[in-house]
């Protein structure tokens, strides 16, 4: 395959999506999208088959079964230096993969004659895509938040994730950090906003949609701690990093109407000038920024700070 051409991968909790993209022009070459569902409760064999089923129809469709590079975009807990899976029954998801060598693995399953394959945050690289192909782009600085079944977050500097340094948390996420009485996300995630809506409503819902849909006084209250909390979280880590934009994605961001003017009202009365931005790029995004990875001006300004876990 073309060196200025790599595979970029998506995992998800329920689907995987792959494309090949152009790495000089960082877009996604027409006709190479493919998506595969499947159930991350499965056996290890099945999970690589899926996954490999999606990337082989990539590969397929730019021709050739010759040299391939693949950047993948996965959640943690996950050593994205040694491209081992960290996840757990903890984390409810892939527990087949616990401390399995993906990188070792799933080359197994692909079609073709030699395989390099790198690892980067989901969450990361969507800040990563956004930063490169959305209105982000105009900005030094940017925070990329994704909220869904779980809490992703990126602080992205100049196009590049900052891991290591005195402007950015621990790690340079949030999901681990102190809130109220757990961490960041215990509170900005799907099961938050359903635990909430239960808990002021007796009713138990499957998703934020249902309670966006709702759109009643309980719903409402939902959002409105949902954005208050986030303001009261988010206000110490924007002071330090002074972003341009912060940038939402991930579905429960579908319901922004509903959080982001208490979100974007206590961030203004704080005295933030930081703009608000919500991506309708998610998967696009995290393609790109992953197949980034074989880009080798960008390779060589993160490789040295990917997480171990």
């Amino acid at each position: 395959m073309n060196d200025s051409i790599a595979i970029g991968v998506d995992v998800g909790g329920s689907h995987i999506s792959s494309a090949a993209v152009n790495l000089k022009e960082l877009k996604i070459i027409p006709n190479t999208i493919h998506c595969v569902k499947l159930d991350n409760k499965a056996s290890k064999e099945e999970i690589f088959k899926k996954w490999s089923e999606a990337i082989n129809k990539t590969i397929e469709s730019v021709g050739g079964i010759g040299n391939v590079n693949i950047g993948v975009a996965i959640p943690g807990p996950f050593n994205y230096k040694e491209g081992i899976a960290m996840f757990s029954g903890d984390n409810d998801k892939y527990d087949s993969l616990y401390n399995v060598s993906v990188s070792k693995e799933l080359v197994k399953y692909i079609n073709a004659t030699d395989t390099a394959m790198r690892f980067l945050n989901d969450a990361t690289s969507f800040g990563v895509g956004v930063s490169a192909i959305g209105k982000a782009r105009g900005f030094n600085k940017i925070i990329a938040v994704t909220l869904g079944t779980g809490f992703g977050s990126a602080f992205i500097k100049n196009g590049v994730p900052i891991v290591v340094s005195e402007e950015v948390p621990v790690d340079g996420c949030l999901w681990d950090k102190p809130c109220k009485e757990g961490i960041g996300d215990d509170y900005f995630s799907t099961r938050w906003c359903i635990d909430r809506y239960q808990k002021i409503t007796s009713k138990r819902v499957n998703g934020v949609k249902e309670i966006a849909e709702a759109n009643d006084e309980h719903s409402k209250q939902v959002f409105t701690e949902f954005g208050s909390n986030m303001a009261e979280f988010m206000i110490p880590f924007i002071k330090k990093f002074q972003p341009g934009l912060i940038v939402l994605g991930g579905n429960i961001s579908n319901a922004s109407k509903f959080f982001l003017p208490v979100l974007e009202k206590k961030i203004k009365e704080a005295g933030l000038k930081t703009g608000f931005e919500i991506s309708q790029l998610m998967e696009d995004a995290a393609i790109i920024g992953s197949a980034k990875l074989f880009d080798s001006n960008f390779w060589n300004s993160v490789k040295n700070d990917l997480p171990n876990l």
